[in-house]
């Protein structure tokens, strides 16, 4: 009998079980993939700053560039605004990273391993059963038993797509296609090295972002709102977009990739002795970079209150995960209205592109996009929280 099985060896599966073992706890981590794996969300966020140093992980060791904030251009009109971290709500951390997954997700991977953690790769889970008094989690190595389970399986969604307690949001983009170019010329390299920060193109169908990546390499992709999407949309932004052309021009470009999977909350994602985090419990579209950092939170508060549930044999209440729900709420809801926004009112072009804007609410718009968002002074936020397009997930 372990103490826990977690499903997915992600940064929420990995981050999950790194703080579990670092407690004591016999904790298993499966996952059907062998890493290093290749993983879109490349573009970080500060807030992920305090959660690496809780967990030991160095990423400032140069495997990764450091992403000094965000542009937002709109070549159609010449619009051009650039927020770094930096200029955010005082303590607000100031700077994050762009990573090249793989790398990323596989270092954090090992910071599991060191922890004491159990992890098997290339393991398919195929059934999990609640049995009152343990977990049952059948796979393609045999069966497994827990006091608890942790599903962080990404978009997969185990548990939710197998009780199909997947709900779409609406109003949001409807799916990606992407590319990297590799390798960079030198100079345009350098261009984008400087500040690393990620560039977010306004489109008439959507936005598409430019993510400079370590070893010259830069990830290029395109988000449709529209239900009539074709997966050539990449090549035809890219031929239109001097901005691209620019950053791309002599550069190869790897094969196209498409994700549908897009903006979903899972229903049902905690119960007795069992808990869904990351993608596995909430994907929202990825115009903010929020999926890894809200990832990485959740599973740590996920074990604030799970470790000392399991010490006092009181882990079969799902009141267990009461506090980390709540703490996800507020950053779900947060991220979710300012998407909502981006999409469905005038937000861009009255806040993004304004000329003279209200420095604080600047700096709380800042503080959002850096993920700091359970603070109580950011008057933006709760603006976004109490306004009438407030989106609770």
């Amino acid at each position: 009998m372990r103490d826990v099985v977690v499903i997915g060896a992600g940064p929420a599966g990995s981050t999950a079980a790194t703080l579990l073992a670092r407690e004591g706890f016999d904790t298993l981590v499966l996952d059907q993939a062998i890493f290093p794996r290749f993983h879109i969300g490349e573009s970080l966020l500060p807030i992920d700053l305090p959660i690496f140093e809780n967990l030991g992980f160095e990423a400032g060791d140069g495997a990764f560039l450091k992403k000094c904030g965000a542009e937002f251009i709109d070549e159609r009109s010449g619009s051009f605004s650039e927020f770094l971290f930096v200029d955010g709500l005082s303590g607000t951390p100031p700077y994050a990273y762009q990573v090249d997954r793989a790398t990323f997700d596989n270092a954090l991977l090992m910071r599991t391993r060191e922890a004491g953690a159990e992890v098997r790769v290339g393991v398919k889970v195929t059934d999990v059963e609640m049995l009152g008094d343990r977990v049952r989690v059948s796979a393609s190595d045999g069966v497994h038993e827990a006091r608890y389970c942790i599903d962080a399986t990404g978009q997969d969604a185990f548990l939710a797509r197998r009780a199909h307690t997947v709900e779409p949001i609406k109003g949001f983009g409807v799916a990606a296609v992407f590319g990297h170019y590799d390798p960079l010329t030198e100079a345009r390299w350098k261009e984008l090295a400087r500040t690393g920060s990620i560039k977010i193109l306004m489109l008439e169908q959507g936005w598409s972002w430019l993510i400079p990546i370590e070893s010259h390499r830069l990830s290029f992709g395109v988000v449709s709102h529209k239900a009539t999407f074709s997966p050539d949309l990449l090549d035809s932004v890219a031929s239109a977009s001097k901005v691209v052309q620019h950053f791309t021009n002599g550069a190869p470009r790897t094969e196209k990739r498409v994700i549908r999977n897009f903006s979903y909350k899972n229903t049902a994602s905690h119960g007795s002795r069992w808990a869904c985090i990351g993608d596995a419990a909430c994907f929202l579209d990825p115009v903010f970079s929020s999926g890894v950092s809200l990832a990485m939170l959740g599973a740590e508060r996920l074990v604030e209150g799970l470790a000392p549930a399991l010490r006092t044999n009181t882990e079969r209440s799902a009141d267990v995960t009461q506090p980390f729900r709540k703490k996800m709420e507020r950053a779900y809801d947060t991220f979710a209205s300012l998407i909502h926004s981006f999409y469905n009112t005038k937000l861009v072009e009255n806040l993004f592109f304004v000329e003279h804007p209200d420095p604080e609410i600047r700096a709380g718009l800042i503080s959002v996009l850096a993920g700091d968002v359970w603070r109580t002074d950011n008057r933006f936020q709760e603006m976004l929280l109490t306004g009438r397009h407030h989106r609770h997930v």
